[in-house]
């Protein structure tokens, strides 16, 4: 019954949650996408369940967050030397945004 309730209200918060969405400055001024436009979409979208509607809107969501949730414990939890993993998991995480936000401005985007 409880998670009736709980389902219920995680369901109502995510509808809402366009309503709190942040404008991007730089495309307030210069009418451009920048290269995290979408992340705030996307990221509702996978919320949702959603994982196609979310990589199509900005497909480095799933990368970006796991590098994060890799990079950051992994930097202050452990005592190894880590600065391998976090260049390989930034390198990787910033060309897929590039390689996207060039797509994007080359092809456009359908939504």
């Amino acid at each position: 019954m409880l998670s009736t309730y709980i389902l219920s209200a995680w369901s109502f918060l995510l509808d809402q949650a366009d309503n709190f969405f942040l404008p991007c400055p730089f495309k307030v001024l210069t009418g451009f996408d920048c290269p995290g436009c979408g992340f705030q979409r996307s990221f509702l979208a996978l919320l949702k369940g959603d994982f196609q509607e979310s990589f199509q809107l900005y497909p480095a969501t799933v990368p970006l967050l796991l590098t994060f949730i890799i990079v950051l414990p992994a930097k202050y939890f452990t005592k190894r030397d880590v600065s391998l993993l976090i260049k390989i998991a930034f390198l990787i995480t910033g060309a897929l945004i590039l390689i996207s936000y060039v797509y994007k401005m080359i092809y456009g985007h359908h939504h």
